[in-house]
């Protein structure tokens, strides 16, 4: 399991449980990434890729299971405790940017350190760095809305990464932009992800960008294949 930086096995989980309509929506889940892994998880909509991902990032609980990130047990750990292991070791990229309208691309990255206890000047030079690697320093001073959808998912891209986290969790990152600029993004994000040596599962359906990760997974019917 050490040279897992995410293993789960078992994972369960339930809407409405109970209740008259409760939802398996996974039903004994298992899967792993290792250290530098990039994996696809291909899912329709509705199939609990969103569920799947929330759990591994330990932004909800399982019903069953357990999860161990960066070969620790986190079954049972206190909020506290998930908390910083949340901050410290995941990074998240949503479909939509979700970045703070009122403050610029380079103090979106900037705000999350600062939150981690790094120092401004630091935090500063990191953001720099990771905006100059993904090709768009010279929009540092830039507030979201003045981005095009294809900056700010780089932004959003830089900020889920400028922690150092260990796993990347990606739910499908690109869905929002058209399809020129998705691949275009998502190459950016690849490479990204290989230079940091990242490892990363990121749920997407569309085939031709889960080809150029290193595994697929599918996930269907509340179980992965």
């Amino acid at each position: 399991m050490n040279d897992f930086i995410l293993n789960l096995q078992g994972i369960r989980k339930a809407y409405n449980k109970g209740q008259p309509g409760e939802v398996d929506v996974l039903r004994g889940v298992s899967l792993s990434v290792a250290k530098g892994e990039v994996v696809a998880l291909v899912a329709p909509s509705g199939a609990g890729k969103s569920t799947l991902l929330h759990i591994a990032g330990l932004l909800d609980t399982p019903d069953a299971g357990t999860i161990s990130l960066c070969g620790t047990d986190m079954t049972g750990l206190s909020d506290r405790l998930r908390t910083c292991a949340r901050r410290e070791d995941v990074g998240f990229i949503y479909q939509f940017h979700h970045l703070l309208p009122e403050f610029t691309a380079l103090e979106n990255i900037v705000l999350p350190q600062l939150a981690n206890a790094v120092s401004e000047q630091d935090a500063r030079s990191r953001a720099w760095d990771l905006l100059d690697r993904v090709g768009i320093s010279q929009r540092a001073s830039h507030r979201p809305a003045e981005l095009s959808g294809g900056e700010q998912q780089r932004v959003a891209f830089c900020r889920a990464l400028a922690n150092k986290p260990k796993l990347l969790l990606a739910d499908e990152p690109t869905g929002n932009l058209d399809p020129e600029t998705s691949d275009q993004v998502f190459a950016t994000l690849i490479d990204l992800v290989r230079v940091t040596g990242l490892s990363a599962l990121i749920a997407t359906h569309n085939l031709t960008l889960a080809a150029r990760m290193d595994r697929i997974i599918r996930l269907g019917a509340g179980q992965v294949h």
